[in-house]
């Protein structure tokens, strides 16, 4: 959420009711401007609101002026908002008399216990549950932002509506501020970065939601892979590695078809038998389990996969590398004992908060219980799953937030959003308790008694989906990734060409110990070079000339900066091996006086 939101004053109506109210009172001024106009849904969102039109001719941003300019016009007399309630045959009938054909369709999809309300503001009234304010004419501030496309219901098969969107707040101050951070999450969008900066591309002829990795991004990629998988072995997990496809069976087994079914691409036919790509990795890990007999000295067993995984995403909500249709998830699954689960939740919430510091992330915790339906397993299982994430959190010291009914199929969990520069939260790591598939697979180990017991699964991921992950990252970083992650971490800048040979041997020291240098050494320009630095958001930049190569020193330049610090170079090369070791967030801020 942007921090622009959260001071709102929320008396005498909360905001979201504000921008409810907002929504409504532009389709009324759109209604008046096209006559024809026929309407879905308008609900309050994270950061405004929106409203979906059928129209007979397209909108553009130009047009969203003039529809400002007559919501404020009905404002100042739309007198009060008020609510009606009707029999359903009632307000069906008010919907076909004026050709709401949207809104009739919706009016199906009301459970028959609830009540059929409509709302109402200067002679124009609309299907809505509410809430709303009492009256249009108090003081609010809005704007409207932009005009995208939106298919029905979200369902790619009907008609595609007009969508508008917009805010609004309750004083100018704030609207401002809001429009302000805006205009910063517009500059640090991933696919905006991604392009200038050679990151990542998708492409139409591969399929939507799909990301391929440009080896600028692939470095940043290796870094974290290879950071995650030091972390993990250190804490005694081992790596393990799955097929993309398996038979269909195998996922019927585990629920995924029963429970998942709409998220997994259609069957293939190898062997007149159908095949599914896998739409996670739990499956895989519980087959290897299988393929051994296990005793409780065995356990607990933890293994670890950066697995790609394959869901089907609608094409309406495919967004970058935020929400695709292939990902890699750092997945690991741990079996264990009754009497070593609370140990390894505990061991499992230590090792998210570390790795999520590592980013510079504030995160919140939340504990997702049972979900209403489509859940697996009985009341026992899932009470005894909820308390050992509770015990296992309690034990770290970790706060845990409540999110009712949002767990898995299969059991409970507890999930990470962490907050990025902007304020904004981003769902992120899981830790789920699982004592069903372990039954559905009748998984089983010796007990030091001689009897079979059942294991618990953990299933946990800490990045989440490596794309979205990244993708987030970047919009974190604005780009500017720090040093230990950055793909080019210091550039070498000679200032004259009879400079090269000195600069040359400068490189090689730093590459000799695998930091990642772009010597720029040929023909050019100083201060281009420097620009191109600046603009690939290099760390450093070290500028040599006559004195640097008499003297064994460098000229250093911080990204983002114009001030130069002449220091030593191997007070610098020992600088950036601490900032390696240390994954610092921010740069060394070198004085004269500390470069002596």
């Amino acid at each position: 959420m942007s921090n622009s939101d959260s001071p709102q004053v929320e008396e005498p109506f909360p905001l979201s009711t504000l921008r409810h109210s907002v929504s409504h009172l532009m389709a009324s001024a759109i209604q008046r401007l096209f006559p024809d106009a026929k309407f879905g849904f308008g609900p309050s969102i994270e950061h405004g609101f929106y409203y979906d039109f059928d129209l007979s001719e397209p909108l553009e941003n130009k047009h969203l002026k003039k529809i400002e300019k007559e919501m404020r016009r009905i404002a100042k007399k739309a007198g009060p908002m008020e609510c009606a309630e009707y029999t359903r045959d009632e307000a069906r009938a008010r919907l076909m008399e004026r050709g709401q054909s949207y809104k009739a369709e919706a009016l199906d999809s009301i459970p028959e216990d609830e009540k059929i309300t409509f709302y109402s503001h200067g002679g124009w009234e609309d299907l809505c549950e509410g809430p709303h304010l009492d009256t249009l004419e108090r003081k609010f501030f809005f704007k409207l932002q932009s005009v995208a496309g939106a298919y029905w219901r979200g369902d790619e098969t009907r008609p595609m509506l007009q969508r508008v969107y917009g805010t609004a707040f309750w004083s100018q101050e704030a609207l401002d501020e809001h429009l302000e951070w805006l205009e910063d999450v517009k500059l640090r969008d991933h696919r905006r970065l991604g392009a200038e900066l050679d990151l990542f591309s998708t492409h139409e002829s591969a399929g939507a939601g799909f990301v391929f990795w440009h080896p600028k991004l692939g470095i940043v990629r290796r870094e974290i892979e290879d950071f995650w998988w030091r972390e993990h072995q250190r804490r005694g997990y081992q790596p393990v590695y799955t097929p993309h496809i398996s038979r269909e069976s195998l996922f019927a087994v585990s629920g995924h078809l029963e429970n998942y079914g709409e998220m997994m691409y259609a069957p293939m036919e190898l062997d007149k038998m159908p095949y599914r790509v896998k739409p996670m990795n739990c499956p895989g890990h519980i087959l290897i389990y299988q393929a051994n007999q296990h005793s409780y000295r065995d356990l607990p067993l933890r293994w670890s996969e950066l697995g790609t995984v394959y869901r089907y995403e609608k094409s309406g909500v495919v967004h970058g590398m935020l929400r695709v249709r292939g990902f890699t998830q750092d997945d690991s699954h741990i079996f264990c004992t009754p009497e070593q689960l609370e140990e390894e939740i505990a061991g499992v919430l230590e090792l998210v908060a570390f790795i999520l510091s590592a980013f510079d992330f504030e995160y919140t915790a939340y504990l997702a219980t049972r979900p209403a339906d489509k859940t697996i397993g009985d009341d026992e299982s899932w009470e005894r799953a909820t308390k050992s994430l509770s015990d296992g959190a309690a034990r770290i010291g970790m706060e845990l937030e409540l999110d009712e009914g949002g767990g898995a199929f299969y059991g409970p969990k507890i999930d990470f959003k962490i907050k990025d520069a902007l304020g904004r939260e981003w769902q992120n790591s899981t830790v789920q308790c699982d004592f069903n598939l372990p039954d559905r697979f009748d998984l089983t180990y010796t007990d030091s008694d001689g009897g079979r017991k059942r294991p618990i699964m953990v299933h946990r991921a800490i990045l989440g989906s490596f794309e979205r992950f990244v993708g987030g990252l970047i919009e974190h970083y604005g780009g500017r990734f720090p040093f230990w992650l950055a793909p080019a971490q210091v550039a070498v800048i000679p200032i004259r060409e009879e400079h090269a040979d000195y600069c040359r041997g400068l490189a090689e020291r730093m590459e000799g110990e695998l930091f990642r240098v772009d010597c720029m050494d040929d023909p050019g320009h100083m201060n281009k070079k420097i620009k191109q630095a600046q603009h690939d958001q290099v760390p450093y930049m070290l500028i040599a000339g006559d004195r640097e190569r008499e003297e064994g020193t460098v000229a250093i330049r911080r990204r983002g900066t114009r001030e130069q610090v002449v220091i030593p170079f191997d007070k610098f090369l020992e600088s950036i091996r601490t900032e390696r070791a240390t994954r610092a967030s921010h740069l060394t801020e070198w004085t004269e006086e500390a470069a002596v």
